[in-house]
């Protein structure tokens, strides 16, 4: 199963970037063997400034014909990491051949976008800012073929 994460704005070069490449390198090289991955980063920018609805249709663009799709939402389901590697099992299980994170800009995703995401995951109450959500999403699909593989990464 592909995993996509797409992302509104440019991520430059620096620490999170190196975080980033780090954890989704872990993670093609733990999934490979359990049909996760590749792992790939598309990022969108809206250069004419039209805000969430035009951020949408960029992101829209991005995410891949019939993929399952994961917004990240402040509203959405906080999940504890093994109950979030069980549920990309599932999709994995089930046949499901892409699997799209979208992550907004500033001010989110827009309402129509997100009501036609899967399902929404939080990362807590907290909003952060959406580039260390990109970190934060990658250490956890990390994380998640970690536990899918009983690698001792992930302790309780």
């Amino acid at each position: 199963m592909r995993v996509h994460i797409i992302a509104v704005g440019r991520l430059r070069n620096g620490p999170e970037r190196e975080l980033i490449n780090d954890y989704l390198q872990r993670f093609d090289r733990t999934g490979r063997n359990m049909g996760l991955g590749p792992v790939s980063l598309h990022e969108v920018e809206d250069k004419k400034g039209g805000g969430m609805d035009s951020e949408a249709i960029l992101l829209e663009r991005a995410i891949p014909k019939g993929a399952v799709i994961c917004a990240l939402d402040e509203r959405g389901k906080i999940m504890q990491s093994p109950v979030f590697a069980d549920k990309i099992a599932g999709y994995r299980d089930t046949g499901c051949s892409d699997l799209a994170f979208i992550i907004g800009g500033a001010d989110g995703i827009a309402p129509s976008l997100r009501s036609r995401a899967d399902f929404k995951l939080s990362f807590g109450a907290m909003v952060w800012p959406h580039m260390l959500a990109r970190v934060m999403l990658s250490e956890q699909l990390y994380r998640a073929a970690s536990i899918l593989a009983g690698a001792p990464y992930h302790r309780v």
